[in-house]
């Protein structure tokens, strides 16, 4: 078992990409940044943070769920604002397709701690 959240993979990816993300966020015209861009870097926050925060909670392996669930949903909501980003500035389509696809990955991964920790987590 990760003695802290840091070593956990899903928790790695999720700061990497919150990172990529927010970065990407800033090369979307101005009016943008505080709508759609503001709403793309809550979500992938979201994921991280939800994760850090279950982790913190693992003793109550409920609440370790819940907080997992929390952040596949975040997940998935990233992936639903970057789809309309697509639409929108297809100028950026390289750079979108790319963040799809590593927050699908992230979000099999995810899933699949959330099944683990669901089957396998014993609390002491």
């Amino acid at each position: 078992m990760a003695k802290t959240y840091r070593e956990l993979d899903i928790y790695r990816v999720s700061f990497d990409l919150f990172i990529e993300t927010h970065r990407f966020t800033l090369k979307l015209p101005k009016y943008e940044l505080y709508e759609l861009g503001s709403q793309l870097r809550r979500s992938s926050d979201s994921v991280n943070t939800n994760i850090v925060e279950g982790y913190g909670r693992k003793r109550y392996k409920k609440d370790f769920v819940k907080f997992l669930t929390y952040s596949h949903a975040s997940n998935d909501e990233t992936v639903n604002h970057l789809r309309k980003l697509l639409i929108l500035y297809p100028e950026l389509n390289n750079e979108i397709r790319a963040l799809c696809q590593k927050y699908d990955q992230l979000g099999g991964r995810i899933y699949a701690f959330t099944d683990y920790v669901e089957k396998n987590w014993r609390t002491k």
